[in-house]
């Protein structure tokens, strides 16, 4: 016999629901509760990751050695060139193993669990017969009724993905509230919230994009703490119960937990995916120990009382949270981030929808180096706070970084000019080469479960989304909003990778020019060869591209039938495996005319105001 939320509260120990992580990164399989629970920065604490970290530190340290021994410098360009890169790549790695492996600290001490204990009055929720439904349980901190405001902002998705989300939050345990913030102006979204019994608001203009949203919203919604959804992200009925307690400590000003995406369904969606694994599960963690996590602008849950303190929601980048938690850092506020996945969603799936994603990510973050520089004597941060935000800020430049390598065989092959002492053999080179790329490998394979080959394609190939990234931040340039989920029209993959095709050309032929030149040698050389597997990644993208390409087509051919495969049976059989995972009701058809007219009859006279300006 099933035991009910109130009896696992009254009879059980109330102990945090803890998800199996996938040893592979993000799946749409880990939101499938597991017992008993698991320790969820064990894998943080393993002494294999120790020795694998150390051993990567000490293949840094050699590498940069034996790149930087005078006796094995070649020629001037080329060295300087590979000097560069090589050097924000390697300080990239070792501040990156510096924090993780501080990530084994677990923020949930005694005043958690005391403050978890005591969230909801049982006696209160049997006088008010609200057993059956979680929904309804008040929540308390310090013995006192707490209001919680859940913002779900929407951008121009489509209505099943809002109604998954909508319907999710309005089922998440504790008494809240439940806001759709449409910036899309949809009546039809305005409709759908009206017939699930979700408030609306609607304002006049888009300043400030995301953050203006949750600004405006914040005029109107006064709870004691608001929940940040994006629109694509399912939360968990627990999301709640799970970060609420760490506010008992009033220098908290937010509880972040990570983006875990369910649509791993091809090369891109699965490299971007796994791009952010590592970082959700091992580097956020690490920040903890230096009071650095930063809040990554969904399912996080925020202290009203530290946003009204700096002025809001950052409003004047388009990386809204990182800035926002920086301000909150520089007044002395605390901040926390769980690896518990508490709410799933989607991660880009085409290229157009990767490289909006990557190049406003990075605008932000180049931004921040620019225009706030943590190292700046002006800021009031402690030094780990600095550095951290430091390695934020420069994070992107190792994504430049293969830029300026791919053009290093190219001098070699054309002009004869080399990188390296070329007395030097290819067991030496290999030996130190491999002390620094194949550990960082070893790494992936122990915190990925495997070598994931989409992750080093994305890398390789996103340099020009990088390199405009920084040209925006150094001129200024405004960078236009773009959401991840939203369902816009259909443009081809290759309008947003002409440099990658074009970068592919060029080493295509500078491979055959290499091969046709080395004609009859046993070995061949190390630029050759490492031309040739350049070009081998940049061609697996534009392949790629061109399936995306051949599937958009197709999906055109068809008056769009095979781009929404979410319709009819389709969806019905995802939600329905989506309502066994999260143990809520998701329903589709909720944009249905005949729905509409329900809600038009029957609208929820709790809607919040439309219109109006923050």
């Amino acid at each position: 016999m099933p035991v009910s939320e109130f009896d696992r509260l009254v009879v059980t120990p109330r102990r945090t629901q803890h998800v199996r992580p996938a040893t592979f990164g993000p799946s749409a399989d880990v939101d499938r509760p597991t017992g008993p629970p698991r320790d969820e920065n064990s894998a943080a604490r393993s002494p294999s990751l120790v020795m694998i970290m150390l051993l990567a530190t000490l293949g840094v340290v050699a590498y940069a050695v034996f790149l930087l021994n005078p006796a094995n410098r070649g020629d001037a360009l080329p060295y300087v060139m590979v000097i560069t890169a090589e050097s924000v790549l390697v300080a990239q790695a070792l501040l990156a193993m510096w924090t993780v492996l501080s990530s084994g600290h677990d923020p949930r001490g005694f005043s958690f669990h005391h403050a978890k204990d005591r969230l909801f009055d049982v006696p209160e929720i049997i006088r008010d017969g609200a057993e059956d439904d979680p929904t309804r349980w008040n929540l308390y901190l310090h013995d006192r009724p707490v209001t919680v405001d859940v913002l779900i902002t929407t951008y121009g998705e489509d209505l099943d993905t809002i109604a998954r989300t909508v319907r999710a939050a309005l089922a998440v345990r504790g008494t809240h509230r439940t806001w759709v913030l449409d910036d899309g102006r949809s009546d039809d979204v305005r409709d759908l919230a009206a017939q699930l019994g979700a408030r609306y608001v609607r304002r006049l203009s888009s300043n400030g994009a995301k953050a203006g949203n949750v600004n405006h919203a914040l005029a109107i919604a006064k709870g004691d703490f608001f929940v940040i959804l994006d629109a694509d992200f399912v939360a968990r009925p627990e999301l709640l119960v799970e970060t609420v307690p760490f506010f008992v400590k009033d220098d908290v000003a937010f509880v972040q937990t990570p983006q875990t995406y369910g649509n791993l369904d091809n090369l891109i969606s699965r490299g971007a995916g796994y791009m952010q694994a590592v970082f959700y599960r091992f580097v956020q963690p690490g920040r903890n120990r230096f009071n650095a996590a930063f809040c990554v602008g969904t399912n996080v849950i925020f202290r009203r009382a530290a946003i009204d303190d700096i002025g809001g929601m950052h409003t004047d980048s388009k990386s809204e949270d990182v800035w926002t938690s920086l301000m909150l850092h520089e007044r002395g506020w605390r901040t926390i981030y769980i690896p518990t996945t508490l709410a799933v969603g989607d991660t880009p799936e085409t290229v157009e929808a990767y490289t909006k994603q990557q190049l406003r990510w990075a605008t932000g973050g180049f931004e921040i180096l620019l225009q706030h520089n943590p190292l700046s004597p002006r800021r009031t941060l402690t030094l780990d706070q600095r550095l951290q935000y430091t390695v934020t800020a420069t994070h992107y430049l190792a994504g430049i970084a293969p830029l300026v390598l791919l053009l290093v065989p190219p001098l070699q092959i054309y002009l004869d000019l080399t990188p390296m002492n070329l007395t030097i053999s290819w067991g030496t080179w290999l030996l130190y080469y491999a002390g620094f790329y194949v550990l960082q490998i070893a790494i992936a394979f122990f915190t990925l479960g495997s070598f994931r080959w989409e992750v080093l394609m994305l890398a390789s190939v996103s340099f020009p989304i990088y390199t405009t990234a920084l040209w925006n931040a150094l001129t200024g340039k405004e960078q236009a909003w773009h959401v991840t989920g939203s369902k816009g029209k259909v443009t081809s993959p290759f309008n947003y990778m002409i440099p990658q095709v074009l970068f592919f050309a060029f080493l295509l032929v500078t491979s055959v020019v290499g091969a046709w030149k080395e004609w009859g040698d046993l070995m061949p050389s190390l630029a050759l060869a490492w031309n040739v597997t350049n070009t081998l990644i940049l061609g697996a993208f534009v392949v790629t591209a061109l399936r995306e390409s051949r599937s958009t087509r197709l999906a055109a051919r068809d008056g769009g039938r095979s781009a929404r495969p979410r319709d009819g049976a389709a969806a019905a059989v995802v939600d329905e495996a989506l309502s066994a995972r999260l143990g809520v009701e998701v329903t589709v058809g909720v944009g249905t005319r005949a729905g509409r007219r329900r809600a038009r009859r029957g609208g929820d006279s709790s809607s919040g105001p439309v219109g109006g300006v923050a």
